[in-house]
């Protein structure tokens, strides 16, 4: 049974309140008063992370279709790169290790016709990653760099079918031979299925040389920016109602050696000029998605980046020596907070504006390093302390986190520590207490990564139980937690896509999904108030869970009820100042932990809306997350 079957009669049932029905279920008491207000609801809780894993970003959230687009080699080749000699065309194609447009792309593929003619071309072809999405009635941003020699004076471009080829968009580009030049192309669909099974083609129909690099195929992208980010995801994303990204994200930001870690110089301005990098999760990262882009994204969501800086360790258990050798890991901090936030008048201020965007983003939160705890060196103390005393004298407005504890001087002390859990539904069951009584005299706490796994790809309704039920905390204790973040966000479910399960999205190259625990975040984090009321329970099972705040300025308690187990939990309810009659109720049910969404039934479980009538009683039905918006006299 799904929850979209509204009126099925199992599914009524926790939709009202149940008197004989339930009369079996042992009653618990469960006690608010909204007027008293214990202490307030961190306006930043709920947010999002990311990183570069599952192919979040290269064949994910960056827009980008093409596949390896900037050509890197490999012992196979150019990979993701093909041959076309249509009729009696000659030629071949090969890395040119010598041949680039910049620095940062030295390299290029280098195609040579000798043998071409209208009706026999010659040229490549690129299936992007598992496909290229096309749709109907859509313009598609076609470039590249290119040098030519010979005879060769214009590309065709077209987008075809993978089983009928046919023709979904087409055009020519002049190209002139000399120098490395970059050439644009608008390529339109008219009325047609919108599929992924194609592939893009550049041929030429006369004989030469042709060397290309940083190409790109943009589709329509989010708020229409240039090289911008993937509508679907950015979408689901603005559903999440998240307060902050934190970026660049998790293990991302230190690469497994040392050689890896996110140089964010090298991932601005032109793609020409961007080198990419090996990221942690065994593909490159073309940074096609760098800094400018990743603050483009929370302005577009508009949300404040944490900014994370990378702090001199390696996963594989290298690291920089507090002193000397850190110092300019150090200044690259400095001068990425510049680049976020500083005016015009300073010198990464100005190259922001340069690339694009004149006015500085907002800025709260400075996370250094990420997963310090790793680090048995013992070098962290002596990392964060370098970092901490540099950043506070040139930004001391801004709170510093931590991702391990440290013994540090007074004045390199952090105000935040980030804290992670990745827990199977049982073990979180038993983990949201954790913070309950802890000391509220000391540093706040980020929960930067947590997540319920035993989903795959991605979460299934045991693992959105075990969220909530963890949520509830996070909300209960939301005076020392001062944000929190799902991780990881975002997964290609394609074969090779994944490396970790259980990730909260899931997408192909065409379309996306949330799973049931994606429904959850959205539940708890669109209504949540602004102050936790003072509120008691006794009497219920263990794997029952709820958290109440109270929005100050339309004078709603928001209630969210979890019920985790296989028997229904009845409730005798006091709401002090609760108004009597209707209520909005949103439900999220199945029946049983292994009941899941995918890119087949994306629909399985969602939330329904309906309205009950308040009363002293409640009841609700197993494997059931229940939020009530109740209003106040």
């Amino acid at each position: 049974m799904t929850i979209m079957t509204s009126k099925s009669a199992l599914f009524a049932f926790p939709l009202a309140l149940c008197f004989a029905a339930c009369a079996s279920a042992q009653t618990a008491q469960l006690s608010i008063d909204p007027g008293k207000i214990v202490h307030p609801v961190s306006p930043m809780l709920y947010g999002l992370m990311t990183e570069e894993i599952n192919h979040s970003y290269d064949g994910g959230l960056y827009a980008e279709l093409l596949g390896n687009h900037t050509f890197r080699p490999t012992w196979e080749g150019v990979v993701g790169w093909g041959l076309v000699r249509n009729g009696n065309a000659k030629a071949s194609v090969v890395p040119d290790k010598a041949t680039g447009p910049s620095k940062a792309l030295p390299t290029s593929l280098k195609l040579t016709v000798t043998e071409a003619s209208s009706g026999n071309e010659a040229g490549v072809t690129n299936a992007g990653y598992w496909g290229i999405p096309v749709k109907p009635k859509s313009t598609y941003q076609l470039s590249f760099y290119a040098k030519v020699d010979g005879s060769i004076d214009s590309v065709h471009a077209r987008l075809v079918g993978n089983g009928t080829g046919a023709t979904l968009a087409e055009g020519n580009i002049p190209v002139h031979a000399g120098a490395w030049s970059r050439y644009q192309i608008a390529l339109g669909t008219g009325t047609l299925e919108a599929s992924a099974d194609n592939h893009l083609e550049l041929t030429f129909a006369k004989t030469g040389t042709f060397w290309i690099q940083a190409a790109s195929l943009m589709p329509p992208t989010f708020n229409n920016r240039p090289n911008g980010l993937r509508t679907d995801l950015m979408e689901k994303m603005a559903a999440m109602h998240p307060k902050f990204v934190r970026l660049p994200g998790g293990n991302y930001l230190e690469g497994d050696r040392l050689e890896d870690w996110y140089d964010w110089h090298e991932t601005i301005g032109p793609l020409v000029d961007r080198p990419g990098h090996q990221a942690p999760w065994s593909y490159w990262s073309t940074d096609g998605l760098g800094l400018l882009e990743f603050l483009e994204w929370t302005e577009d969501l508009k949300v404040e980046p944490v900014l994370a800086v990378y702090a001199g360790y390696a996963l594989k258990h290298d690291y920089i020596k507090p002193g000397p050798d850190l110092e300019p890991y150090v200044q690259a901090a400095i001068d990425e907070v510049e680049y976020a936030t500083g005016d015009v008048s300073t010198k990464w201020g100005a190259q922001r504006a340069k690339d694009g965007h004149s006015a500085p983003f907002p800025l709260h939160y400075i996370e250094i390093g990420n997963e310090d705890e790793f680090d048995k060196s013992g070098s962290y103390s002596g990392r964060f302390a370098q970092f901490a005393l540099a950043l506070r004298k040139k930004y001391p407005q801004y709170k510093l986190i931590a991702t391990d504890k440290v013994t540090v001087e007074k004045a390199a002390e952090p105000d935040v520590i980030d804290d992670h859990y990745y827990k199977s539904p049982a073990d979180m069951f038993d983990l949201v207490h954790r913070y309950d009584d802890a000391p509220r005299n000391g540093m706040k706490v980020f929960v930067g990564e947590w997540a319920t796994r035993s989903g795959s790809p991605t979460p299934n309704f045991g693992d959105a139980l075990g969220d909530a039920a963890w949520m509830t905390g996070l909300e209960r204790n939301s005076d020392l937690i001062v944000m929190a973040s799902y991780a990881p966000l975002l997964v290609n479910v394609n074969p090779g896509g994944m490396q970790w399960p259980t990730d909260l999205i899931g997408y192909d190259a065409l379309k996306s999904y949330g799973s049931p625990s994606y429904y959850a975040q959205c539940l708890f984090a669109a209504h949540l108030g602004d102050g936790v009321p003072q509120s008691t329970i006794s009497g219920a099972g263990d794997r029952f869970f709820y958290s109440a705040t109270v929005s100050s300025s339309d004078h709603v308690l928001h209630l969210k009820l979890v019920n985790a187990s296989n028997h229904p939990q009845t409730l005798a309810v006091d709401m002090k100042g609760a108004k009597t009659g209707a209520a909005k109720l949103y439900t999220l049910h199945s029946g049983g932990y292994f009941a899941t969404n995918s890119m087949t039934n994306p629909d399985s479980i969602k939330p329904l809306e309906s309205t009950v009538n308040l009363g002293s009683s409640r009841t609700v039905a197993p494997y059931t997350i229940e939020v009530l918006d109740v209003p106040l006299r």
